[in-house]
C-alpha cells in the first residue's frame, strides 16, 4: 500500500470546519504517499473563514479548499477511495453512500467549533482544540507501517486512533 498514492475522504456534514482542517493537514502531512479530499452530506458551500485564518497563521495550506457534496466522490469519475474517515458525530449517523473498491472507514468524531460559544478567543480556542486533534490524529496514520499490517490490524488501528484523546494539558479556571 505504500507504492502508491493512497486517496483519503474526510467527511463532515457542512464540511465547513473539521472535515476541511483534516483535507489540509493530510495534505500536509501525508507528503506524496496520500491524496486529501473533503466533503459533506449537506455541505454549506462556504469554508468557515476561522478555519482558513487559522491554518493561514500555522503556515498550512489551504490552496483548493471548497466546501462540496460527497456526491462528487460517489460517481464513475470520482477518485478510487482506499480511506474514509466522518469527523463529526452528525455524518457518522448518517447513511454514507455506498463507495466503490469498499475503502476502509473509521468515525474520528469531534466537537464542532463553528458551533462554539463565547467570545472570540473562545471560539478561537475551539479552533486550536480541533486542529490540535486531527493534528495527533493524522500524524498517527501516516505513521502506521501500511505495508507490514493485515486489513484486520489496520482496521484496528484506524478505530483506534478515532479513540485519541487529547493529550495537550488539562484546562483549569483562573
Amino acid at each position: 500500500m505504500t507504492e502508491r498514492v493512497c486517496n483519503v475522504l474526510f467527511l463532515c456534514t457542512g464540511n465547513s470546519a473539521r472535515s476541511i482542517i483534516a483535507e489540509c493537514l493530510l495534505t500536509a502531512l501525508g507528503g506524496a504517499r496520500f491524496r486529501a479530499f473533503s466533503a459533506g452530506s449537506h455541505p454549506g458551500g462556504v469554508v468557515n473563514p476561522l478555519v482558513l485564518a487559522h491554518l493561514h497563521a500555522l503556515h498550512v495550506n489551504t490552496e483548493g479548499a471548497r466546501s462540496k457534496s460527497w456526491d462528487e466522490f460517489a460517481g464513475p469519475e470520482a477518485p478510487k477511495l482506499d480511506f474514509v474517515f466522518t469527523v463529526c458525530d452528525d455524518a457518522a449517523k448518517e447513511v454514507c453512500p455506498m463507495w466503490p473498491g469498499q475503502p476502509m472507514r473509521a468515525h474520528w468524531g469531534l466537537p464542532d467549533p463553528a458551533k462554539a460559544q463565547g467570545t472570540e478567543a473562545e471560539q478561537g480556542l475551539a479552533f486550536a482544540d480541533c486542529f490540535r486533534m486531527l493534528y495527533q490524529r493524522i500524524s498517527i496514520f501516516v505513521s502506521l507501517p501500511f505495508d507490514r499490517l493485515s486489513k484486520l490490524s489496520l482496521q484496528k488501528h484506524l478505530d483506534e486512533i478515532g479513540q485519541t484523546k487529547d493529550a495537550a494539558v488539562t484546562r483549569q479556571s483562573a
